[in-house]
């Protein structure tokens, strides 16, 4: 709108703002697959396949089970039963999870349930199915000692 001693001003670029664009709502059981972008809430019951470019928010209702769990970022606050690989994991107090993540960035509340491993990556590739992957290997390994 106004210039100042005849500089430009350039364009600022906008930062993706991860947020919730779907909901799925308490009360709500569904299975198949979620694929494809934006945001989603599940405050209800889901089986299947997640696959997800944005954000996945497992509120403190949300029951999830789901072999290889892939999305950008997933916040826990309820269950989820299965692998998860995300560029960011975040596991609230009231979260529990059964299986292992891969993952660039975790965090976690004091009271967060975790059964499995985390392992941190410089870059997750959530296009291939390394979770499964890294499953299979370790459990075809014999030489490899049980914890």
């Amino acid at each position: 709108m106004f210039k100042r001693n005849g500089q430009t001003t350039q364009p600022t670029t906008l930062q993706t703002v991860e947020r919730i664009t779907s909901v799925l709502g308490v009360g709500i059981i569904w299975q198949g697959s979620i694929d494809g972008s934006g945001g989603v809430r599940v405050e209800g019951t889901f089986e299947g396949q997640i696959f997800l470019k944005g954000l996945l928010v497992v509120g403190e209702t949300g029951k999830v089970t789901c072999d290889n769990l892939r999305a950008t970022s997933v916040i826990v606050a309820g269950a989820v039963k299965g692998n998860i690989a995300a560029q960011k994991v975040e596991i609230r107090s009231t979260g529990r999870v059964w299986g292992d993540i891969v993952t660039t960035a975790f965090a976690t509340e004091e009271g967060a349930f975790l059964r499995g491993q985390i392992r941190m990556e410089d870059a997750v590739d959530l296009e291939s199915d390394a979770p499964a992957k890294a499953a299979e290997a370790e459990q075809t390994t014999p030489d490899s000692p049980k914890v």
